[in-house]
């Protein structure tokens, strides 16, 4: 027997055996995420749809309008719609009667705009400061003015600035030296408009003082006492700690009253009786006056093209501001 026979052989350990396969859990959470970002796009589905038939159609039907030849004789079917490409916009942009339209448009929205925010603010300043019973009181007062149909409170400012029964000028005349008695706002379109704009402030003032009073209940009063304890007076505290915060909320009010005061329509159109002269002219009424009146709907489209434009210039500044206080924040 060799030694190579009596050696003890060695022992060689089993082969190691690999670990299952662990189950991939990836696709699983990218079903949960997909699923995730389908739903709220389901539930808004709906929404999306009736947006496009009631929005979509009539901004298509505009946009096409604005580029053909289209008068009663297209309208009723006695000629077809010919395509003009800018032709309607070289006359529209051409008129000077349309630039006077827009700069008129312009001082009334302003006008509108920082009349409803000064007043707006003050008046919800004057809430924090009332008792409870009295902000009750005013609250429903405002919601009740803010609710009421355009068309009645037209009627109701058409009384009231009436040149022979007009409440208002039965009040001025009651001042010494005043006699406003027979007297007609509407005899020149700088005071109508400036009868209109009251009524549009009259109208979106309820909507802004909600708005600021339930923003202002958001400013931390330690905030304020600190400022007064370092000698801000109430202009100082306004200015320092209150309007800050409010900045958001002023600037979504503005550009939302902007867009509402740049389409203002049925206070001008009652107020002048369906028949606004040349110097009640606003951007609605004129691009109206076009479609309905003229019978050019081409040109009544053009216009109100332009507007829309006008509008998405606003409503480019306001997302801009809305990105730089969100980048500060």
């Amino acid at each position: 027997m060799s030694a190579a026979d009596t050696t003890t052989p060695a022992k060689v350990p089993p082969p190691r055996q690999a670990p299952p396969p662990a189950v991939p859990k990836a696709p699983r959470v990218k079903r949960m995420t997909s699923g995730r970002t389908a739903a709220p796009w389901a539930l808004l589905a709906p929404c999306l749809l009736i947006l496009a038939l009631v929005l979509g159609y009539p901004l298509v039907r505009l946009v096409t309008l604005s580029f053909q030849k289209f008068g009663q004789s297209q309208l009723w079917g006695f000629q077809p719609a010919e395509s003009v490409g800018f032709d309607n916009f070289s006359k529209v942009l051409g008129d000077g009667e349309f630039w006077a339209v827009v700069v008129r448009t312009i001082f009334f929205a302003g006008g509108a705009v920082v009349f409803t925010m000064v007043i707006g603010m003050l008046i919800a300043l004057l809430l924090q400061r009332v008792s409870g019973w009295v902000k009750t009181l005013i609250n429903i007062v405002l919601v009740a003015s803010w609710g009421m149909p355009i068309i009645v409170a037209t009627t109701v400012f058409k009384w009231l600035f009436d040149s022979d029964y007009g409440v208002f000028n039965a009040l001025l005349s009651k001042l010494p030296g005043v006699d406003m008695i027979g007297h007609n706002w509407f005899a020149s379109g700088p005071q109508g408009l400036t009868v209109i704009m009251l009524l549009v402030v009259w109208g979106a003032v309820p909507f802004v003082v909600i708005t600021l009073s339930a923003g202002l209940t958001q400013v931390p009063a330690e905030l304020e006492e600190a400022a007064r304890l370092d000698g801000a007076g109430a202009w100082g505290v306004f200015r320092y700690v209150t309007l800050p915060i409010l900045k958001p909320i002023i600037v979504m009010l503005t550009t939302l009253s902007v867009i509402w005061d740049m389409g203002v329509f049925p206070q001008v159109f009652v107020m002048r009786n369906g028949h606004p002269e040349a110097e009640f002219q606003l951007l609605t009424t004129y691009s109206y006056d076009r479609a309905f009146v003229v019978n050019d709907y081409a040109q009544g489209s053009a216009i109100a093209l332009l507007t829309v434009l006008l509008l998405l210039g606003v409503v480019a500044v306001y997302m801009r501001q809305m990105l730089k206080i969100g980048e500060v924040e």
